[in-house]
């Protein structure tokens, strides 16, 4: 690719991994520009808008890097593509993952069609990942940086939108990331990295999630039916989840194992590694993948069931109907409805989808 003047509008969060992106593209020789997005102002206040600030610091990077730096407010985008989805989700039960949808929605939809209308080439963002390219056919692979690595949260980009992304973060590390900002002069060197809701932000979550869905208290039992204790709502619980089910007694600690909506029922169970909270086999729908269809009608890879989880192998068998049945090797613990399965061959990333219900024992039903 010669990128000499090729134009590229770079996602600008006021972080230390845009800012970075950014002056590697433009050492690179590309046209650089800057965009910020504002997509969240529902409940903007003191203590938790943090807008304001990471705008006043995407504007000193830019300053310092000699990039314009334009603005642009996807909040009604988001509320109703990301948001009212998410909300959904937590109304059946499951437990989403906002991130992965954000990305599709946001960052890889209207920031682009916004940016193509600015007549920009390409957009860049400060996700650790790389693409590669060969003959036009994209492939997404994972950062070099183990740790960081989030091509977990961007299976759901196809072909077109490959061909128009760079991550030149990539290829580096978090610490070098870090390094190259101080040596930059940068004051966001050492910010923290962003946590919470992707571009909501750290929120006390059952008071934030209570602000769109009236908490339906109920009862926390035993698989054996035994109540142990009362829970504030089914939509504020995961599986897996040990804190804040504030249960006394003596023994190990408590777990939730399941959510049973019809009665309003939160299951728990003691102990880290009790049996009920791990599950060999799972149903996985709203499929994506990356080369635009599934490597073969059955094939072998590794998956992660969720983002910090290291890959494991398994067995993927597509049934039809965008729905597939993972059979993994091990035992997997706490596998949660609402979050994604993303399959791996190596360091490339096949795609993934929303894993519909675990399994403890092997079934192909379709119910």
């Amino acid at each position: 690719m010669n990128s000499t003047k090729a134009q590229v509008v770079v996602g600008m969060s006021g972080g230390v991994d845009s800012s970075v992106a950014a002056a590697m593209l433009l050492e690179q020789g590309y046209d650089v520009e800057g965009l910020f997005m504002k997509n969240w102002e529902e409940d903007d206040d003191a203590e938790y808008c943090a807008a304001a600030e990471d705008l006043n610091d995407a504007e000193q990077v830019c300053e310092i890097l000699s990039i314009k730096l334009s603005t642009v407010n996807f909040s009604h985008e988001y509320w109703e593509r990301v948001f009212e989805h998410s909300l959904a989700e937590h109304r059946a039960g499951r437990t989403p993952n906002p991130d992965i949808l954000c990305n599709k929605e946001i960052k890889f939809k209207e920031f682009l069609e916004h940016c193509e209308k600015l007549g920009a080439e390409y957009i860049a963002t400060g996700h650790y990942a790389r693409i590669d390219n060969t003959n036009n056919h994209f492939r997404l692979l994972k950062g070099v940086d183990a740790g960081k690595d989030q091509s977990y949260f961007l299976y759901t980009l196809q072909q077109d939108v490959f061909s128009r992304a760079l991550f030149p973060l990539g290829e580096i590390n978090k610490t070098e990331v870090r390094k190259r900002a101080r040596e930059l002069g940068l004051a966001n060197h050492d910010k923290k990295d962003s946590t919470g809701i992707c571009f909501i932000g750290e929120r006390k979550f059952k008071t934030f999630l209570s602000q769109y869905l009236p908490p339906e208290p109920g009862q926390m039992r035993t698989l054996d039916e035994e109540v142990v204790g009362q829970h504030d709502g089914l939509m504020f619980y995961t599986i897996g989840q040990r804190q804040g089910l504030g249960i006394g007694g003596e023994g190990d600690a408590w777990y939730v194992a399941r959510k049973y909506l019809p009665n309003n029922v939160l299951y728990v169970v003691q102990g880290h590694d009790h049996p009920a909270l791990f599950h060999k086999y799972a149903f996985v729908h709203d499929l994506h993948w990356v080369s635009g269809k599934p490597p073969a009608t059955e094939f072998k890879c590794r998956a992660k069931t969720r983002y910090r989880q290291a890959d494991q192998a398994c067995s993927i068998e597509i049934l039809g109907n965008d729905r597939v049945f993972a059979s993994f090797e091990q035992d997997q613990r706490a596998i949660t409805p609402g979050q994604s399965m993303v399959f791996y061959n190596d360091d490339v990333c096949l795609g993934g989808g929303v894993i519909e219900r675990a399994e403890a024992e092997r079934s192909l039903s379709a119910a």
